[in-house]
């Protein structure tokens, strides 16, 4: 049996092994997957390989610090400075982001877009800031801080203090803000108007409807969760683990299912 695991901080509200396991035991793979909370990143592939693992997803706040724990990056991994998808192949652990191209495909349906700003500055904003960028999309990147906004330097980027405002197509929420209350990932006097003129919102968030979405649907945009998001990630993950051996459709189908359960 091959053994897979999530890695996050916080970790208990992750669907992933619901996902997965679904997948597995559908198309007959002998795996199982669970979730490690994990404090300490810089322990990510010490503890990977403790639980003899084969390979693992790492989400918040992990998935920077994880990228220079790895043997072998992706190109595009490399570009993005952050990972959520670890492998053992070859006594070596190669390093992969899924999340900007599940990213894509969860957003299809909203067609092009031309403008967007991503609140948050963390490994998350980093995937979905270049997926939008190498779509075609201008990109501005809107954090509490200015201390992680040096980490986007070929992007607009503001702190709330220095924001001046502006009219975007997508607004992106990339921050956990809201997973557990009702708080907005920015002070409402910047979030209101934003959304008031978006034609779209994202969240990140796919475990309940939260403040931020709330208010984009108050304010007429239309809107998706982090659910789709999460899928289309997972379903390129899961491929991964088996060396790109899976046909992503059935998996995707299985894992869809599981969402229901």
């Amino acid at each position: 049996m091959r053994f897979f695991a999530v890695f996050g901080n916080p970790i208990k509200h992750s669907i992933s092994p619901r996902l997965h396991n679904l997948a597995l035991e559908r198309m007959g793979l002998d795996g199982f997957y669970t979730r490690v909370l994990l404090e300490d990143g810089n322990s990510l592939v010490s503890k990977f390989k403790s639980l003899k693992l084969s390979g693992a997803n790492i989400t918040i706040p992990h998935k920077e610090i994880a990228l220079n724990q790895c043997d072998v990056v992706e190109e595009n991994a490399l570009k993005i400075g952050s990972i959520n998808t670890i492998v053992l192949k070859n006594d070596q652990i190669y390093g992969y982001n899924t999340d900007a191209p599940g990213f894509i495909r969860s957003i299809e349906k909203f067609g092009s877009i031309k403008t967007a700003i991503v609140l948050g500055a963390g490994g998350t904003a980093k995937a979905i800031a270049y997926a939008l960028k190498n779509s075609g999309a201008s990109v501005t990147i809107l954090n509490r801080s200015k201390l992680r906004l040096e980490n986007f330097g070929e992007f607009k980027n503001f702190s709330w203090d220095t924001f001046i405002g502006g009219e975007f197509q997508l607004v992106a929420n990339t921050t956990p803000v809201g997973l557990n209350d009702d708080s907005l990932p920015a002070p409402i006097e910047i979030l209101e108007p934003l959304l008031k003129r978006a034609k779209f919102a994202f969240d990140v968030i796919y475990n309940r409807p939260t403040p931020f979405l709330n208010m984009a649907i108050l304010n007429g945009a239309i809107c998706k969760n982090g659910s789709d998001m999460l899928l289309h990630q997972a379903v390129l993950a899961l491929n991964l683990f088996y060396s790109n051996s899976l046909d992503e459709k059935t998996i995707e189908n299985h894992m869809r299912e599981a969402f229901s359960l």
